[in-house]
């Protein structure tokens, strides 16, 4: 795409590349289920230990102050009827369908999570300082790495009603709110376990947001076929890879390196947005992947190259799925090390195509995903 307009990238070695804007609240924590429900706020304390563990490594985090939603802001992407049906369900306790609940404080965490998105993206675009610090103080930080974590979830939200334990789509208002800001290419790369049809749905016939998911097939929701690749002048700015049951990193990593990365790269992202869910590990209650956290590792590092090559290094990571506490913290863990370039502790073993075993399932899934891939835009 010639003509186009790309911010300085980030080195791996400067002060941008060691730091991450944070979006967290106390609030988040307020979206609680009467009983035991899998999306619990134990999550978070999860995802807490493992940006802290980051910390004591010698990330420097900068946290920002997410603020609420407006209506008019969640209607870019959710139906007005819709946004004014959730709104009307403050302070109450209901149920949305058999797995999505709403409890007193739901509604106010949802329009504080998506708020909380914006910011982060105002935060990613904004220019780096440029007044010089005082004598003997440190630079200003300019992260080009965002984490929100953020309850409740949201790629299932589709625009017209809430499923799959989200109420608020984070990761697509947040797209929107990129493009109104100026950008006219936003990827979002989603490896929730499972298929993001609320995203999906949102960007289908829109050629400014490329939006790729790996994900369990046959799965909840049920969409996500590879022959799903977008409508209109969207076609071909969806891709999605549907995996058998039983993947490994080596398949995933076949996949992210030979399928999406490429296709990621043609599209040439100013932004680059991550539906980070962590359910795709082996330890996950709610699926049946085999992933380890050196998988989410290699998949980030995956992201932070074409990051780096069109956008800056610019990505914002939001929090999605990852019901067991220890493999979320885990997996977390290791993706913010791979977007920071922090390599393993031990050197993995070779990971790609190659390493696929040719009788199992992933071979017809990558061949299916190489059959289907977007075209060169």
């Amino acid at each position: 795409m010639s003509g186009s307009t790309r911010p300085p990238a980030s080195g791996p070695d400067s002060e941008a590349a060691r730091g991450v804007f944070l979006v967290d609240d106390p609030l988040f924590d307020e979206h609680r289920s009467p009983g035991y429900h899998p999306e619990r706020p134990e999550r978070l304390a999860a995802a807490r230990r493992a940006v802290a563990a980051c910390e004591e490594g010698g990330l420097r985090v900068v946290r920002l102050a997410p603020r609420d939603a407006s209506e008019e802001e969640l209607a870019t992407v959710h139906g007005t009827a819709y946004v004014e049906a959730l709104t009307s369900m403050k302070g109450v306790r209901a149920a949305i369908d058999d797995d999505t609940y709403v409890g007193p404080r739901s509604v106010e965490a949802a329009l504080r999570a998506a708020g909380g998105g914006l910011a982060l993206v105002d935060a990613l675009l904004a220019p780096p300082p440029t007044d010089p610090p005082g004598a003997g103080a440190e630079p200003p930080l300019q992260p080009r790495l965002g984490l929100a974590l953020v309850r409740p979830p949201g790629h299932h939200a589709r625009p017209d009603r809430g499923m799959g334990f989200c109420l608020v789509n984070n990761v697509a208002t947040a797209a929107r709110h990129a493009l109104a800001r100026g950008l006219s290419r936003v990827a979002i790369l989603d490896w929730d376990v499972h298929h993001g049809n609320g995203t999906q749905e949102a960007f289908w016939r829109d050629p400014r947001v490329f939006f790729a998911s790996l994900h369990q097939w046959p799965m909840y929701p049920g969409t996500g076929a590879a022959a799903e690749v977008g409508d209109g002048e969207g076609r071909g700015t969806t891709l999605n890879v549907p995996l058998s049951r039983g993947a490994t990193d080596a398949v995933y990593a076949a996949a992210i390196h030979e399928v999406v990365a490429p296709a990621l790269a043609r599209f040439e992202p100013e932004l680059v947005l991550v539906s980070a869910g962590f359910d795709a590990h082996a330890r996950d209650p709610l699926a049946d992947m085999a992933l380890s956290a050196e998988a989410f590792r290699s998949m980030a590092t995956a992201v932070r190259t074409i990051a780096l090559a069109t956008a800056g290094g610019r990505v914002g990571l939001f929090l999605e799925g990852g019901y067991d506490l220890a493999a979320l913290e885990a997996s977390l863990g290791a993706t913010l090390e791979g977007l920071l370039g922090v390599p393993a502790a031990e050197s993995p073993a070779p990971l790609g195509r190659d390493a696929v075993d040719p009788t199992h399932a992933a071979e017809i899934d990558l061949a299916r995903a190489f059959a289907e891939k977007a075209p060169p835009r």
